[in-house]
């Protein structure tokens, strides 16, 4: 069988020349491919090398991070080591990352740079994820470890270049090479800002929780560690849910590195976050005491008192600090539900339907936040019975009798007046006392100054130099200059024992006429408060009853000049008290400090004292910059009124809190070491309570900044009386009653005490006659000093 034919084969010499030619093209192809892939990293890496050789010199010294000086704020604590005021633009407090607690370390690391104690500084693959995204013009990629965060919070901006990326990767280079990992970790915990002026994690556990950084729980630290990548979107504050998502991320981020169990992280989940109620730091409410010790290291340091950390101690109890706000504030509102309705503070449109009314509430009152105790509401629906408000939040209540006593008068029912009338819309008051219900009232225009003294060494217990420090900053405890009225007459009396004037001295209490002459100025018929006459009376009942016919007669008799020297005693500048028979109802100028001042010469038992605030400064550091040397009572170089002077006054003004015009002192607090004087002055401008016990002297005023008639029966008794004895309720909790001891020289005659020489008939003892002579000080010398010489 023959074989099939076998097809030609291509002619040899054509097929090698073209097959040599294919190969030779794929070789140079793959030649340059390679000299591409080999040159092109090189050319980077040369390119590189030129960028670091030029930026590498030009990179800031990290040495200052080791020697970091953070910008710590000025704080001002309570004796009692109470936080009572914080300034600074940042609000910060440095913690060693020794002290750091471990969840706060953890949360950060798992959120921020998982693998920090593996990588030196830089994570790459992070980093060209981040790149490509920056050059495609997307989405930001996280990249920056918290070692390039470091480097980007203290020595760069926040733009995203390569320039500048850069420059962030080579100090981070850098401060790895000269930094510890946890000097690394304790900068960025204590750099970063996290929301609300807050600048570190203390600083952020403080303002969202109100806690120090060592109590967090783990739900806590994991919310704080989500606030670094946008603290404003994040802030708990401002919303809550997304703040809730991102903590979620956190606890998975740990969970999912192993960091905690399983157990932990449910229960970390479902924890409520506990965030402090909203709004500034004023539990102990002594925004005055804050803004004078500010006032006073700004003096001192300058623009570095908000930067060095400076820690000052002031002489404020807490608890006489709030006491003394709650007395005041009851007082003022009190006193301000016996006013006129003034109307509503505003009125706002209602929604077109109820559905409507939270979200218009919120928005009214964001324009009229709530006050020192006073909250914002809107009414909501109204009769002539009853009114329903709305707080911001939606909580409705629905107030009626004696919650609408202010308001109903005339804002309730078909005459009111469109200005006045509660109807829906209408913005208002509420307020609740410690007792009580809510009542719809209006903010006072009343103000009012409160403030206690040591009487043994001048420290400030409490001082609030007015209603609301928000609405009016104006210290009306060292700075209102008003006329104390009756509240000065102890200072007639001591002089008028010192004259031979006894507390059983009959003086005639019947009406008087002075011509101008006598006065100074205008013909002057005084009377008696209450328009009636006793006839003669005993100077201690005259003192009891606070009778003007008697202290008149009683000046009228030792000399008006001679009670204006004798006040310098007390620390008065008598220039500010006129030497005319006015004097002896009070017509001079006191602030509420130096009448404390004065009284506390009667409680220490003839000792003129320094008042004084500020126990001690410390820098950042604790290193003790500056402290007091305060005056003590039984200094006999600061005796300025006898022994028997001081005790016969005290029995005197003891008999005002028994049975005199402050009787309710003693009937409500039950127990007899009380001593004071109420003050009403002319058409009741001024009302004063001064008083003390031996332990502690304190002075309540109330009135108008722009002198106003207080109204009738609005006195010194009713109106500031009722504040100081709140007050005492509580700073006198827990303290013994305690006697004055009568001195030498002095005897019981009757139901009275009077000096030895009184009761022989044979005059003034010597002992009076050798008291210090008066000192008039130079015009405006007599102010007290809270800040004395330092050491």
């Amino acid at each position: 069988m023959a074989r099939s034919p076998t097809p030609p084969a291509a002619p040899p010499a054509q097929h090698g020349a073209a097959g040599h030619t294919e190969r030779s093209r794929a070789r140079r192809a793959l030649r340059g491919l390679v000299a591409l892939v080999i040159a092109l990293p090189l050319a980077a890496a040369l390119l590189g090398g030129v960028a670091v050789a030029f930026a590498w010199p030009r990179l800031p010294d990290v040495q200052q991070l080791v020697d970091y000086q953070p910008k710590l704020p000025l704080r001002v604590y309570s004796a009692d080591h109470v936080l009572l005021g914080e300034f600074g633009e940042e609000r910060r407090d440095f913690v060693p990352i020794a002290r750091m607690p471990q969840v706060m370390k953890l949360a950060v690391l798992a959120t921020e740079d998982d693998r920090f104690y593996q990588h030196r500084g830089i994570d790459w693959r992070g980093l060209a994820r981040a790149a490509m995204a920056n050059l495609h013009k997307a989405k930001s990629q996280g990249a920056s470890t918290i070692t390039m965060q470091v480097a980007r919070n203290f020595y760069l901006s926040s733009e995203k270049t390569f320039t500048r990326k850069l420059f962030e990767v080579l100090l981070a280079l850098k401060i790895e090479r000269e930094l510890s990992k946890a000097q690394i970790l304790e900068l960025y915990m204590n750099q970063i800002y996290l929301g609300q002026h807050a600048y570190g994690f203390s600083a952020a556990a403080q303002t969202y929780f109100g806690k120090p950084l060592s109590q967090i729980s783990l739900s806590q630290a994991a919310m704080l560690a989500g606030l670094p990548k946008a603290p404003s979107a994040y802030n708990p504050f401002v919303n809550l849910p997304r703040a809730k998502i991102r903590q979620q991320y956190v606890l998975g981020r740990m969970r999912a590195l192993g960091w905690i169990s399983e157990t932990d992280y449910a229960q970390a989940k479902a924890a409520p976050l506990g965030l402090r109620v909203q709004g500034p730091d004023r539990a102990t409410h002594a925004d005055y005491v804050a803004e004078m010790v500010r006032q006073a290291m700004f003096a001192r340091f300058g623009e570095q008192a908000y930067t060095r950390g400076l820690s000052v101690t002031t002489t404020i109890i807490s608890r006489d600090q709030q006491a003394a706000w709650q007395a005041l504030h009851t007082g003022v509102m009190h006193y301000e539900l016996r006013q006129v309705w003034r109307g509503p503070e505003a009125y706002v449109d209602p929604p077109a339907v109820s559905a409507g009314w939270p979200q218009t509430v919120d928005d009214a009152c964001d324009d009229h936040p709530d006050t020192d105790g006073l909250q914002c509401a809107v009414v909501t629906a109204v009769n002539t019975r009853q009114v329903q408000v709305m707080r911001p939040g939606g909580t409705v209540l629905e107030l009626s009798g004696d919650s609408l006593r202010q308001a109903a008068a005339l804002g309730l029912g078909p005459g009111a007046q469109p200005n006045v009338a509660l109807r829906p819309g209408a913005v208002v008051r509420l307020w609740k006392p410690q007792q009580g219900h809510w009542v719809i009232t209006q903010i006072p225009r009343v103000q009012s100054a409160f403030v206690a003294m040591n009487p043994e060494n001048g420290a400030i217990q409490a001082l609030v130099g007015g209603f609301d420090f928000q609405q009016n900053a104006f210290n009306h405890v060292t700075q209102a200059q008003r006329q104390p009225g009756s509240s000065f007459k102890p200072f007639i009396y001591s002089a008028a024992l010192h004259k031979g004037f006894m507390p059983p001295t009959l003086v005639n209490d019947a009406p008087l006429f002075f011509d101008a002459a006598a006065t100074g100025g205008q013909a002057w018929e005084p009377k008696n408060y209450d328009g009636t006459y006793d006839g003669p009376i005993t100077l201690k009942r005259g003192m009891a009853q606070s009778k003007n016919m008697v202290a008149i007669r009683v000046l009228n008799a030792i000399g008006p000049k001679y009670a204006q020297q004798w006040s310098a005693r007390f620390g008065f500048d008598p220039a500010t008290q006129p030497p005319y028979l006015t004097l002896a109802l009070g017509a001079g100028t006191a602030t509420p400090l130096q009448m404390v001042r004065a009284y506390a010469v009667f409680a220490n038992g003839g000792y003129l004292i320094q008042p004084y605030l500020i126990a001690s400064i410390a820098d950042g550091s604790g290193k003790a910059l500056a402290s007091p040397e305060p005056q003590r009572a039984g200094d006999e170089r600061l005796r300025t009124i006898t022994p028997r002077n001081a005790f016969v006054m005290n029995t005197l003004l003891q008999e005002v809190t028994r049975t005199g015009t402050a009787a309710r002192a003693q009937a409500e607090l039950k127990r007899p070491d009380l001593y004071g004087k109420t003050g009403t002055t002319n058409d009741a401008v001024d009302a004063w309570f001064c008083g003390y016990n031996p332990r502690l002297a304190a002075v309540a005023w109330v009135g108008y900044d722009t002198p106003l008639k207080l109204g009738a029966r609005e006195t010194g008794g009713r109106v500031a009386l009722p504040i100081w004895i709140d007050f005492m309720r509580t700073a006198l909790r827990g303290v013994p009653v305690t006697a004055y001891t009568p001195p030498p020289g002095v005897v019981q005659m009757g139901d009275a005490y009077v000096y030895e020489g009184f009761a022989a008939g044979g005059g003034i003892h010597a002992l009076d006659v050798a008291a210090p002579p008066p000192v008039a000080p130079a015009s405006g010398a007599a102010a007290p000093k809270l800040f004395p010489n330092w050491n």
